[in-house]
């Protein structure tokens, strides 16, 4: 097939660590390539944010990278993207029209789906819809501090009865859009996935104290992380340390106010020699940070998905995660790892406690973890599970999947 990507602030060429460059990038660029490898053809659409950028750039073999001129050429905030969305959708109709028409076209969040829906009916071509965070929830946590546009939440609702199918990627989002009034029809449920090339057990790991039990958290330096309630559980847990990656660049941090309130926190904590603020780690050198760590303590508040508890555990380690959006779904609890309530650091450190102390736990939820990365979470098995929802929209017949044939 020819699949169409948009997604609208995050290109799949972006260095992760800038503005608004994250899971999306990441999850838009594995899925081309494991769809590209399963023979389709696939194009994704983005705003072009530089003049400097061509409009199409050759990602690798079947992918292409295509920059929509959408507003200033220049780096913006996904919040101040709205108003180019009817420009964006625009370019896309001539483009779809004129030059390359997909079977079908899949928008990665709300604003590529406002976009891919506009432009998609004008060319009688089908949409998928992945929203990667809901504004329901994202309200719901942040309250005033919320900066999403006024009307994130009703376009959501709308978008979720005008696409053609809604890609999940967790139970707990099937029931908030259940609650927005999504019929159950609409949704396929279809997680994320993990690069288990990448992120494998075996390899290099990052040089550490081998007597002291390394707790690892890879979070943005936001309060919604969780990454304060760690701190305020290491008491509980005697000689272990704390080692953050995430934030500002290392020699950044110092100058960080939120990396300053850590700091602060530890001391008052009484175990500021062992939490470690590593700062923004390239993402090639991920791997070895945690094959480094004898355990990966996600906390967020809440969380959509959560694309570091999978490397995580593709890597051979076992994960304390709160039981919060995708990570209930992604932590077997008791199997590949513990699931605890968020905001609750007196539980969280019993909890990390307990596993730092049991070295057959440990390794009994690594090998578990892997085998649920490879099995279940791996890329081409993704790919493969969405192509049916793809043709299924289309209206075209597809080979067999590699799964089916096995």
């Amino acid at each position: 097939m020819r699949i169409a990507m948009i997604s609208e602030h995050a290109s799949p060429l972006a260095a992760l660590g800038g503005i608004d460059a994250g899971g999306q990038n990441t999850h838009v660029a594995e899925l081309a390539g494991a769809l590209a490898a399963a023979g389709h053809e696939v194009r994704v659409y983005t705003r072009r944010d530089s003049p400097d950028l061509p409009t199409v750039m050759p990602m690798a073999e079947r992918i292409d990278v295509v920059h929509v001129p959408a507003g200033p050429a220049q780096v913006l905030g996904k919040d101040e993207l709205l108003p180019f969305m009817g420009a964006f959708a625009e370019w896309l109709a001539e483009s779809w029209r004129t030059e390359w028409r997909p079977d079908v076209a899949h928008a990665h969040f709300w604003m590529s789906g406002l976009a891919a829906v506009t432009a998609g009916r004008r060319c009688d071509v089908p949409v998928v819809q992945t929203f990667h965070a809901l504004g329901s929830v994202k309200r719901r946590h942040q309250g005033s501090a919320d900066t999403s546009p006024p009307r994130r939440i009703a376009y959501e609702r709308e978008l979720g009865r005008a696409v053609d199918r809604v890609i999940v990627q967790c139970q707990d989002e099937v029931h908030e859009l259940l609650r927005l009034g999504v019929p159950r029809s609409q949704m396929a449920l279809v997680p994320s996935g993990v690069n288990v090339e990448r992120f494998s057990p075996d390899g290099p790991a990052v040089a550490r104290e081998p007597r002291r039990t390394r707790i690892l958290t890879v979070a943005r330096l936001v309060e919604r992380k969780g990454v304060e309630d760690l701190v305020r559980a290491l008491p509980a847990v005697p000689g272990a340390e704390l080692v953050v990656v995430g934030g500002p660049p290392a020699r950044e941090l110092a100058d960080d106010p939120y990396a300053r309130k850590l700091t602060r926190l530890a001391e008052a904590c009484g175990v500021a020699g062992r939490v470690v603020l590593a700062g923004a780690v390239p993402s090639h050198e991920m791997p070895r940070w945690y094959r480094s760590a004898d355990m990966l303590a996600a906390t967020p508040w809440y969380e959509p998905f959560g694309l570091t508890v999978l490397e995580a555990m593709a890597c051979g380690v076992p994960v304390v995660a709160t039981s919060v959006g995708g990570l209930a779904d992604t932590v077997v609890d008791g199997v590949t790892g513990d699931l605890v309530p968020p905001r609750d650091p007196h539980r969280l450190g019993l909890v990390l406690r307990r596993l730092a102390s049991d070295e057959v736990r440990r390794l009994s939820y690594a090998a578990a973890a892997v085998d649920r990365a490879l099995h279940t979470y791996a890329w081409p098995r993704i790919a493969d599970r969405l192509a049916p929802v793809y043709a299924g929209v289309a209206g075209v017949a597809t080979e067999p999947t590699r799964e089916a044939v096995a």
